[in-house]
């Protein structure tokens, strides 16, 4: 009787332990999605910032390149 009953007490202790491992695994998946989303949205973040500063030096040369090209077309008409 004793044999019987430490062996279910084995059989209940593995269940229990399978069952926190399972929670565990998904717990732990969870958190490496969470950090993956985190990552991803870091570098779309710095990607957008980048390309921000692209645009507005691009827009910053083209307004001097032409206000040079206006003002030499308008030396080369007055003089």
């Amino acid at each position: 009787m004793k044999m019987r009953q430490s062996l279910a007490q084995y059989e209940a202790a593995f269940r229990e332990e399978a069952a926190e491992s399972v929670q565990r695994r998904e717990h732990l998946r969870r958190q490496a999605v969470k950090r993956s989303r985190m990552r991803r949205v870091e570098k779309v973040h710095k990607q957008g910032t980048l390309r921000f500063l692209g645009l507005c030096l691009a827009i910053l040369a083209t307004t001097v390149i032409v206000t040079l090209a206006m003002f030499q077309a308008l030396a080369l008409l007055a003089g």
